[in-house]
């Protein structure tokens, strides 16, 4: 089955859709929160600790909402979030310069990002056959690039033809226009969790999933590190488009790498693919420390991205086998939140080096994090082998 053929079966389109469509806002929001912000005379301080809201708060709403998914199902969580989420943006472009009530708005919308990302995720197992869930999860991983590139256009397209707080507007009705989308969906609305341990730790019990996750901290701030650092490049050398086109690069490696991944039959085991993949990462932010002149820097950029996806995807295949039954939409939530947690801490400290030390040193601090991935990976490849099993006794209804 070739990705024209995946796209045509029953659903996938539909779903892939709605799920991007309504993902576009969380990318929005750190684009357009600042752009109305500063329209509307804020300090750059205050943008900061506005658009942090924003993610801390999306960090701690996203394994919330995925276990309240697993315990209720997909609609009763993704149509109120997307209302709650919504409001939060408006509230944002209604009252920007109101610091109180932006926090108030950053919050919400953060901690109510409808959880469209893992409830795409558990649905792929039911609606495709075992064979190719690898490939469903690679379109999964290489379309989320889409997003990454889409959603600053579309935020720069708005504000040039409008102002900045209509972006949030337009934010808060494309989550509500992707959620609708997937819960009219008859695999959204029967979505139902098997039986769960009753347990507070939820998919976190699982030691092969808290030994990915530990894994993928070091490759979230990798990225960071590099978001930053093209920013400081692109000051520095005169190249078309700046830090944007260079951000598009690695978005389009990491398009291309994530649909050879989905067009190759793969014989290795799972761990070993996914180390494999690691140390190609590491070979290519290894590169990244020489900084090279323009030319070379992005075919590094492709380069960063190739295995990027392709790490994604094998890590997809591990959270759905790894977690717990009746865990897998929270344990996605967790993957979610941890890679981006990872992204902020990365380049905070890239930051913080390229103003204190060198844009190398931000760059070897990168390569650092892409081999503690590494590292982990390779230490706990077998207890990534592994498939968690909980008795029956201790299950209770999800």
């Amino acid at each position: 089955m070739g990705y024209l053929e995946l796209l045509r079966a029953t659903h996938v389109l539909r779903l892939l859709t709605g799920t991007l469509t309504g993902r576009l806002p969380s990318a929005m929001a750190t684009l357009a929160i600042p752009l109305a912000l500063r329209e509307a005379g804020a300090s750059y301080g205050f943008v900061g600790i506005a658009t942090g809201t924003f993610a801390i708060a999306t960090a701690v709403g996203g394994p919330l909402l995925g276990r309240a998914v697993d315990h209720v199902g997909q609609p009763k969580v993704l149509v109120p979030t997307a209302v709650l989420a919504g409001m939060g943006f408006t509230l944002i472009g209604v009252v920007p310069g109101k610091p109180a009530w932006v926090l108030v708005g950053a919050a919400l919308a953060g901690v109510a990002t409808p959880p469209l990302e893992p409830c795409l995720r558990v649905l792929w197992p039911r609606i495709l056959p075992a064979a190719r869930l690898d490939r469903a999860y690679a379109l999964d991983a290489g379309a989320q690039e889409l997003v990454f590139v889409g959603a600053p256009l579309m935020v720069a397209g708005t504000v040039a033809v409008t102002f900045p707080a209509m972006a949030l507007w337009l934010a808060a009705l494309l989550g509500a226009l992707g959620v609708l989308i997937v819960v009219t969906a008859a695999p959204s609305r029967e979505y139902r969790a098997e039986e769960r341990a009753a347990h507070w730790l939820g998919p976190l019990r699982s030691r092969g999933l808290v030994v990915l996750l530990t894994g993928l901290v070091g490759t979230g701030v990798a990225i960071g590190t590099l978001n930053v650092l093209v920013i400081f490049y692109a000051e520095q050398h005169r190249l078309p488009g700046g830090a944007g086109t260079l951000l598009a690069l690695n978005a389009a490696g990491a398009l291309v790498g994530a649909l050879g991944y989905g067009a190759l039959r793969w014989e290795m085991p799972l761990p070993r693919r996914g180390l494999l993949l690691a140390g190609g990462m590491t070979i290519g932010y290894g590169l990244l420390i020489l900084l090279p002149a323009p030319p070379l820097m992005a075919v590094l950029m492709i380069l960063t991205g190739l295995f990027l996806a392709p790490l994604l995807t094998v890590s997809f295949v591990l959270v759905d086998r790894l977690a717990p039954p009746g865990t897998v939409t929270e344990a996605f939530a967790w993957l979610i939140t941890v890679f981006t947690s990872g992204i902020a801490l990365g380049a905070a400290v890239a930051g913080a080096v390229i103003e204190r030390a060198s844009p190398t040193w931000a760059a070897v601090g990168g390569a650092l994090a892409t081999v503690g991935t590494v590292v982990v990976l390779l230490a706990g490849r077998n207890t990534l082998a592994g498939r968690v099993t909980v008795p029956a006794t201790d299950r209770v209804p999800a």
